[in-house]
């Protein structure tokens, strides 16, 4: 496939460089493989791959080496160590307290393994596929390429992760009479109140397996594809605009292409913006189901 025609898919379906594309289906039309799920699995590796590389780097070394021991070396590997550090230092410690140890390498995993994702789906491996093997792309299939993260289905999983972690926290915690005790926000067990308690319970179930998950869930699905739908049209602008000639085509593509740099930047933000939301509301969520007497000791800056 040349480039022109190339050009002329992004013309007629910007989109269609945006969602999911299916590699391999079942005799029913199942999809056993997709680019996302190519993604999914390579952000999975390189987050496994530069945890082991990063652990090696920020360990402790020999006491030959004095103070320098605790100094980390590599720059990037600086980079991330400071990063997970204010994390768990100005993020998580300040609402879990002495149970920060318990959940922050879920917590740090959660935040990587997203962040990893985000950026992957900043590179267009989608489109160099097709340009590299042309019959994928008439075949609309690809073995890798997109945001996994711009799934609904991969973003519902790891919002579901996040709610079996928290509520098992919580029942850990408070046990199961406190974890009732909250599931009713305190209201006395006595016939008078029950219409107030079913209600509380409803609210408080609908909250803790329903609302939060699908909150976290949406959130993230949302913001990862109103970014990559608007570069995908802002690219669809500058072939629109040189298949009117240059008089139009030159200012059209020079503001179109400014326009993709500035929302790439925006992207690449959002990109670190969202890993964040994500797991610090899933540490929020955990904060909320434990005792009340943990925040006391919480320092001043907290809240």
């Amino acid at each position: 496939m040349n480039l022109l025609a190339f050009s002329e898919a992004w013309e007629m379906d910007p989109v269609g460089h945006v969602v999911n594309h299916p590699f391999t289906m079942d005799a029913e039309g199942l999809w056993l493989w997709s680019a996302q799920l190519g993604t999914l699995v390579l952000s999975g590796v390189i987050t496994i791959l530069v945890g082991l590389w990063l652990a090696r780097h920020v360990a402790t070394g020999p006491e030959s080496m004095g103070n320098d021991r605790y100094v980390t070396k590599n720059v990037f590997a600086h980079m991330i160590e400071v990063i997970a550090v204010y994390l768990r230092d100005d993020i998580v410690e300040p609402m879990l307290g002495h149970r920060t140890p318990k959940f922050i390498g879920f917590l740090w995993t959660l935040f990587f393994f997203i962040l990893v994702n985000n950026l992957l789906g900043l590179i267009p491996i989608l489109d160099v596929m097709h340009l590299v093997n042309p019959e994928w792309h008439h075949a609309e299939v690809s073995p890798l390429g997109g945001t996994a993260t711009q799934s609904i289905a991969v973003t519902m999983v790891l919002a579901i992760f996040s709610a079996v972690v928290y509520n098992v926290a919580g029942l850990r915690d408070l046990g199961v009479k406190g974890y009732i005790e909250h599931m009713t926000g305190g209201v006395p067990l006595k016939p008078a109140f029950l219409p107030i308690v079913v209600l509380v319970f409803v609210i408080e179930v609908a909250g803790n397996f329903i609302i939060k998950p699908a909150a976290l869930g949406i959130r993230l699905f949302a913001n990862m594809t109103a970014g990559h739908i608007l570069l995908a049209t802002l690219f669809s602008f500058i072939i629109l605009g040189l298949k009117q000639g240059l008089v139009i085509g030159v200012p059209v593509g020079i503001a179109s292409v400014l326009g993709a740099i500035a929302v790439y930047f925006l992207e690449l933000f959002v990109a670190f913006l969202q890993a964040f939301v994500f797991m610090f509301l899933t540490t929020v969520f955990i904060s909320l189901l434990a005792h009340h007497e943990d925040h006391a000791h919480e320092p001043a800056g907290a809240h």
